[in-house]
């Protein structure tokens, strides 16, 4: 058995956003330490078949972690250093936020899921940004997720947009405007199309770039294709396909399938690779495929279907520290096993 496996019992004994901090606070204790050179020696896989270039950025990996584990950009080093091609920090909000009423986040254990209704709870652009600022920064992609503050009324979301990004503007190699998450009242009406245009119009002056949007699983097809449409208008570098979904699929078997809030995890894995799937056949710029990754296998399915990078959340809770280096070494194989020469090569082969 693994370290993971063996600590495993004792984590889920904890309520998950115990063990959350815990993991967090460890992390946060040896990052810029020795042992940050160690977890980089076990877990950093290096190859170039598995160098990708998306949005003009080059990662060493496909595999990232998803927005919503570090939340104020705490750890991204002691993320990278467990093998990570890309961390993607927030969501980070104008204002400071505590998020909801706890408990706020659930295991699905017999499914392999998550579901959390956390609420953006985050330090604020002002001490993130700081903090970005002073601390150094991992030799991986940074992207930085921006959502809007509760309080803010949606008719001023492109300024409260604006807020956060001029106060992370300099550390971000990649930036996302979140109008997609279920936990915020009203934010998901922000992914209409006259919304989304005043939004993204705002950074777009302000020189946001490369600027991504993520979207729901649970917006209907029609309206993702007039998202696309201003995608396209706006020349945006990437989309992200997806985040959390309110859906409840019959196949869930954990009585905690009844709590409010998005649902993540393996469950999700197909609607979030059809819908990948769906935005490659209709637009060209490149996406980030997020939902249900545990697995070289799901991690190499939505590449075919058209992701050129991939990241995960809550695999890691379930799988442990070694998930990116899993995935990494089996894309490898799978890669090899289908002939190409690179993950470019294999980006789109079911299309």
């Amino acid at each position: 058995m693994t370290v993971y496996e063996l600590c495993k019992p004792a984590l889920f004994a904890l309520p998950p956003e115990t063990a959350h901090r815990a993991t967090h606070r460890l992390l946060r204790a040896v990052q810029g330490t020795p042992v940050t050179d160690l977890l980089a020696r076990r877990y950093v896989v290096e190859d170039p078949r598995l160098r990708t270039d998306a949005f003009g950025i080059e990662f060493p990996n496909p595999v990232g972690v998803a927005a919503g584990f570090d939340k104020n950009a705490e750890i991204p080093r002691a993320l990278a250093a467990l093998g990570f091609g890309h961390v993607e920090v927030g969501g980070v909000t104008a204002e400071a936020q505590s998020g909801n009423p706890r408990p706020r986040l659930f295991r699905l254990k017999d499914d392999l899921a998550l579901i959390n209704r956390m609420g953006f709870n985050n330090q604020g652009a002002d001490r993130i940004g700081e903090r970005l600022e002073s601390e150094p920064l991992p030799d991986v992609p940074v992207g930085i997720n921006i959502g809007k503050s509760k309080s803010t009324p949606l008719a001023d979301a492109p300024d409260d947009y604006l807020y956060t990004y001029e106060r992370v503007a300099d550390a971000g190699d990649y930036f996302v405007v979140n109008v997609s998450s279920p936990n915020t009242p009203g934010l998901r009406s922000l992914q209409d199309r006259e919304a989304l245009e005043s939004i993204l119009g705002t950074l777009t002056d302000a020189g946001a770039a490369p600027l991504l949007v993520k979207f729901s699983p649970d917006l209907p097809r029609p309206a993702i294709e007039e998202a696309l449409a201003v995608v396209d208008e706006y020349d945006l570098d990437g989309v992200i396909a997806t985040n959390t979904t309110t859906s409840r699929p019959d196949s869930l078997e954990s009585p905690q399938q009844v709590e409010r809030g998005g649902l993540s995890g393996e469950p999700i894995e197909e609607v979030a690779t059809e819908l990948v799937r769906f935005i490659a056949e209709r637009t060209d710029v490149p996406i980030v495929g997020v939902g249900g990754v545990d697995d070289a296998y799901g991690a190499y399915a939505k590449i075919r279907a058209g992701a050129s990078i991939v990241q995960l959340y809550t695999g890691l809770v379930y799988q442990g520290p070694s998930i990116a280096r899993d995935i990494n070494e089996g894309v490898l194989d799978l890669l090899e096993r289908d002939g190409f020469d690179s993950i470019e090569a294999a980006v789109g082969a079911d299309l």
